[in-house]
């Protein structure tokens, strides 16, 4: 692999702006290059004609050196000189008085700015490792003072005075037996000899004694981030060797208690209660409890905000290297264009500025890698180390054995059931009673798992492209690291869930067609309900199998979502929202589970669910439910964030829940006046949501942007492929039409059409979710956001009155 694209692999994303411009520099010298080799005078003679020429040439000798008459090069002193006085005054008279004399005006030109821009990339390099090296340090003082308040908090829960009694005895006890030792040693000739040699070892044994009993105080009260010891090691005061008595020991406490007084407690967990408590402007008391519940929370609160100050510092680390290497490389190349060697000066320079000298973010990760290592993982190097670094995600051979094992067996399945399918006529007209039975009664219930596993699809397709274009999701959804799924996971998933929806269809089938188990109905019917018992099951399931941190993650966005707006609203929450608005036909196929089941239609294989005025009702709940959250997660963020923006998109899905509502009235009542508002208020919503998505959720159509229409930074190389998004998104939001239009195709049944309408709004999402991760993704390297922030446990006082 070339320098430059290693170069753009180990870039930390959202910094890319902050790294040296490697390409066009590189750029530069192709073109210092061209305009050289193009320079350049053509011999006279052929190659063939000089050859000859030389076989004629008068024979110098074999000792005799022939005199080369060549330009002479430049000496690093004159290199250095020039270039020193480049940085400084910045006059092209400078630049060339270490240029190549051979190179014409033009070749000047292009090396002067190659040098003008080089010294740029080096001063903005400089400038930001500078400011993050500021913020690093800042950080490591914030967590100095939470060290502080953690070890009197340990001090306070685990009362350590017993340990420190126990250790003054023991040591007292350990100096009166090697008095002992030492004074009847002493009676021997050979011990009075070596009586000195047993003196100093003996000592070192007291010592070494003493510090083992200390370093037990130590692990169970903790020490200061920043090597500030509370427990003071015990002093050995000798006197003379022959009049030896007991030495003073002194021990003061393992943590001063008087931090406790100026610090409270921070609540980071945020539930209901607390935030209707603090909608009432009801005082919170955050008194300290000393409690071992307590202070396991606050440790892994620590233990989590060191994890990723470590990972702050390796990429920090990695920034200074990374640069530093694409100087020298860049360097390296001039000096081979140029056949000069001006890259030992420079590079001195570089190794002499604020980039190359600063060792602060390698003695902050050695303390960081001690702290952690001792205090929280239990002096255990390896187990410290492997939490610290934590290990990229690498994909396994079986996943991508067992993906393609699914991907085989569902295509087959598909091939089988469209055969199926087509013998049977079951999505033609309904002309035919089974046909029509099962048409209104099987396929809305296997629909649900058809919706799931599209959705599915798109995601990992979504992943897929975002891996391809370098997007930080696992960043920008907080996902944990080496956790989250890779486009091969969710593609397993999928394809799982497929195979398994197929053979439960081609099981009923085979059993309504088979004239032994024809008879029994209540059987065939129950496939579909047994699939989702057993999805929702693995959804669930408390084991670590099945991408368990994912469910879990999963299943808490989705908590959040149903209890807005009780929760603060995370990009996560609200991303799954919208995904939720796009599987409105899903959750009423679920809500006919309910029904089919719950009402036992199943057992005469009857749909009497629409003549029942609940399941009316609940169809219009059904639809309004994600739009309805995703309404109250804007107004949660309004009154949070106090940002106008969100009053807007609120309005935007409250318009669409009186389209939506409006749409199921018609479908439900019928009637001319319904129709009419439903077209209307679908119409409005349709135009409002456009606009939304490819203005604000995009960020296109941005009039002064220097990719016309679109805007100025694209991760996609083809403009086409955003406008074609927009005309995509255009009239896959019309899909709504089918609804109050009633289309009606000859060769469909009206299930089939409903559920291809509900299929072209998940790819209408699926196409969205890109390009939204894409903006977000832009914002942040706007930002430099490469780290998420981790909330502290403990809060000062002060820090509360600077606040004020």
């Amino acid at each position: 692999m070339k320098f430059g694209k290693e170069f753009k692999a180990q870039m930390v994303q959202e910094w890319q702006e902050a790294y040296m411009d490697y390409h066009d520099l590189k750029n530069l010298l192709k073109e210092l290059q061209r305009l050289h080799q193009k320079n350049q005078k053509s011999p006279t003679t052929s190659f063939r004609l000089q050859r000859k020429l030389t076989l004629v040439r008068a024979f110098s000798g074999l000792t005799q050196w022939q005199n080369q008459s060549t330009t002479p090069l430049p000496t690093d002193v004159e290199i250095e000189d020039s270039l020193m006085n480049s940085a400084e005054i910045g006059d092209s008279k400078h630049y060339s008085e270490y240029m190549s004399p051979i190179f014409k005006a033009d070749e000047g030109e292009i090396e002067l700015l190659y040098f003008k821009r080089l010294e740029q990339e080096l001063n903005k390099v400089v400038q930001f490792y500078k400011s993050k090296v500021e913020e690093v340090m800042n950080e490591a003082a914030l967590l100095n003072k939470q060290m502080d308040a953690l070890i009197a908090f340990r001090v306070k829960v685990r009362s350590p005075q017993d340990l420190v009694d126990c250790s003054v005895e023991m040591a007292h006890l350990s100096l009166n037996v090697a008095n002992s030792t030492q004074e009847l040693s002493a009676t021997t000739p050979s011990a009075a000899r070596s009586n000195r040699r047993m003196d100093s070892f003996s000592r070192t044994v007291i010592i070494e004694e003493e510090e083992g009993m200390i370093s037990k105080i130590a692990e169970s009260d903790n020490v200061r981030f920043t090597e500030n010891k509370y427990v003071e090691k015990l002093k050995i005061t000798e006197k003379s060797s022959q009049d030896r008595k007991p030495n003073s020991i002194r021990v003061s406490r393992p943590a001063p208690l008087q931090v406790l007084e100026h610090v409270k407690l921070n609540n980071t967990l945020e539930t209901p209660l607390s935030t209707i408590t603090g909608c009432l402007n009801v005082p919170q008391t955050r008194e300290m409890n000393f409690t071992r519940e307590n202070l396991e929370k606050v440790e892994n609160q620590l233990k989590q905000a060191f994890i990723e100050f470590y990972n702050k510092l390796r990429l920090l680390k990695s920034y200074s290297f990374m640069n530093s290497l694409a100087f020298s490389k860049i360097m390296k190349k001039y000096d081979k264009i140029t056949s000069k060697r001006a890259s030992k000066a420079f590079l001195k320079k570089v190794d002499e500025c604020y980039l190359g000298t600063s060792d602060k973010v390698t003695k902050l990760m050695e303390r960081v890698e001690a702290t952690f290592v001792k205090y929280f993982s239990n002096s255990n190097r390896r187990k410290g180390m492997k939490i610290l670094r934590q290990k990229t995600k690498r994909e396994k051979h079986r996943l991508t054995f067992t993906l393609g094992f699914f991907a085989g067996c569902a295509v087959s399945l598909l091939v089988s059931l469209i055969l199926v399918i087509h013998t049977r006529d079951l999505v033609l007209l309904e002309f035919k009673q089974e046909r029509t039975r099962y048409m209104q009664n099987m396929f809305p219930l296997y629909s649900l798992f058809g919706f799931v596993v599209l959705h599915l699809l798109m995601y990992a397709g979504n992943i897929y492209f975002w891996q391809k274009y370098r997007i930080n999701y696992s960043f920008i959804f907080g996902f944990k690291e080496g956790t989250q799924l890779g486009y091969r996971d969710v593609f397993f998933l999928s394809f799982g869930l497929s195979v398994l929806a197929q053979a439960s269809v081609l099981s009923n089938l085979d059993l309504e067609m088979d004239p032994k188990t024809k008879s029994y109905h209540a059987i065939t019917e129950l496939f579909p309900l047994a699939l989702l018992v057993l999805v929702i099951a693995l959804l669930v399931c408390p084991f670590n199998i099945i991408y368990r941190s994912s469910r879990f993650f999963f299943l808490t966005s989705l908590f959040h979502c149903i209890c807005a707006p009780l929760y603060k609203v995370t990009l996560p929450d609200f991303f799954l929202a919208d995904q939720l608005t796009s599987q409105v036909q899903a959750f009423r196929s679920f809500e006919f589970f309910v029904c089919y089941y719950g009402w036992g239609d199943y057992r005469i294989r009857q749909n009497t669910c629409k003549t029942k005025d609940a399941y009316n009702a609940f169809l219009f709940i059904v639809a309004v439910v994600p739009y309805w959250c995703r309404f109250l997660q804007c107004l949660r963020r309004l009154f949070q964030e106090k940002d106008p923006m969100q009053g807007y998109n609120g309005l935007k899905y409250f318009s669409t829940i009186v389209a939506v509502s409006l749409r199921t009235a018609y479908s439900l009542n019928g009637g001319l006046v319904w129709r009419i508002a439903a077209i209307i208020s679908s119409g409005f919503a349709a135009v409002f949501s456009t606009y939304w998505d490819l203005v604000f959720d995009w960020g296109l159509l941005q009039k002064r942007s220097q990719n016309a229409w679109l805007r100025d930074k694209l991760l996609i190389p083809y403009k086409s492929a955003y406008f074609g998004a927009m005309v995509l998104n255009v009239l896959l939001r019309l899909a709504w039409l089918q609804t109050v239009l009633n289309f009606k195709l000859p060769f469909l049944h009206t299930e089939a059409l409903v559920t291809i309408v509900a299929c072209l709004e998940i790819i209408r999402r699926g196409i969205w979710n890109f390009f939204r991760i894409e903006n977000e993704h832009l914002n942040n390297v706007g930002k430099y956001r490469a780290f998420k922030s981790v909330p502290l446990p403990f809060n000062y006082e002060e820090d509360e009155e600077k606040d004020e």
